[in-house]
């Protein structure tokens, strides 16, 4: 296998975890054990991620829509977040990661927010690295909370609203101290952002896995990886405009 360190190597990489549930289906098991097993392909890729030099890794783990699962099945994914964080803190934090969270997550039960807030509280002067977990998050969701906090600051005088560009609009977002993201990886074979940092993914490379969630590996990622430095960067530029060497 080749060295998981590519030659041109993304900072920030997002990841849309799909296809736990198919996993077990396909093994014959309850979709809690597809979850289950999607959290140590969690723990793999984080380790993954930072030998290869990703400063910053984004994992899209609950949605505001994954709301309308099965109570079951929602109550089964609530206590394998809370085994996560009670599991993998101190290796957060020997990792040297700072821990952050995208979303909703006052929503979610208090147990597992007092863990969020504790390991956020742990990690927040770590500059090495970041993970960033998506909880209770949705694209839509995120502009709404942003639009109504900018309004309101522009009715109290906070903002100007002749200044406002999309600098200012992004100050709101939740994800307003991370860097948008370079890679976009999707697992499972569908092609589709599932209203995941839909502004911060404006320039996005995107990247579609077949592979499973729970069979994600360093080969997986090392792919994602070669097929990133494979690719041309324009931002609207030409291709010629972006092979001018710099001097």
């Amino acid at each position: 296998m080749s060295d998981i360190r590519s030659k041109d190597f993304p900072a920030h990489v997002a990841i849309i975890m799909d296809g736990n549930g198919r996993w077990a289906n396909q093994q014959g098991l309850p979709r809690i054990e597809g979850h289950r097993r999607g959290a140590e392909a969690v723990r793999r890729t984080l380790k993954t991620a930072y030998d290869a030099g990703i400063h910053c890794l984004t994992l899209y783990a609950f949605s505001v829509e994954n709301w309308n699962r099965p109570q079951d099945e929602i109550d089964g994914l609530m206590r394998l977040l809370e085994q996560f964080l009670k599991e993998n803190s101190k290796q957060i934090i020997k990792m040297e990661a700072r821990f952050r969270v995208v979303g909703r997550y006052e929503e979610l039960p208090n147990a597992i927010q007092d863990r969020l807030r504790q390991l956020e509280a742990d990690t927040a002067n770590n500059t090495k690295h970041t993970l960033a977990l998506a909880l209770n998050y949705g694209s839509r969701t995120e502009i709404v909370d942003a639009v109504s906090a900018l309004a309101e600051d522009v009715k109290n005088g906070r903002v100007d609203p002749s200044a406002i560009d999309y600098s200012c609009i992004r100050s709101y977002l939740y994800t307003d101290d991370l860097p948008d993201p370079d890679l976009v990886i999707r697992t499972s074979g569908e092609c589709r952002l599932s209203n995941f940092l839909l502004l911060q993914s404006a320039y996005s490379e995107i990247y579609i896995s077949d592979v499973l969630w729970p069979d994600f590996s360093r080969e997986h990622l090392q792919a994602a990886l070669d097929d990133y430095a494979s690719r041309e960067r324009r931002y609207g530029k030409t291709g010629e405009q972006v092979s001018i060497p710099k001097i």
